[in-house]
């Protein structure tokens, strides 16, 4: 089975913008966020992924990539709370 992987780390490299500064932006903690960047969670919402993705001005498969190739985690990471604040 393959894996879901985030690309975070190149579209904040691509647009020249921290995460400290995406957290400010989006409204979402900065270590939830560094959470999604390290690839250590297993949900995201889809509100949570609007907001990046219209911080970023970019679309979801800028940041998100999927490898068949890929084999999953054995290690079940804690689920991220990564909801923007409202």
């Amino acid at each position: 089975m393959g894996k879901i992987i985030l690309r975070l780390d190149r579209m904040l490299a691509h647009r020249k913008m921290s995460l400290k500064e995406l957290s400010e932006r989006v409204g979402i903690t900065n270590v939830n966020l560094s959470k999604m960047k390290t690839g250590k969670i297993s949900a995201i919402r889809f509100s949570t992924l609007e907001a990046i993705c219209e911080t970023l001005n970019c679309q979801p498969g800028d940041i998100l990539e999927y490898d068949p190739t890929a084999q999953a985690d054995e290690q079940i990471y804690e689920q991220a709370d990564v909801q923007t604040k409202n």
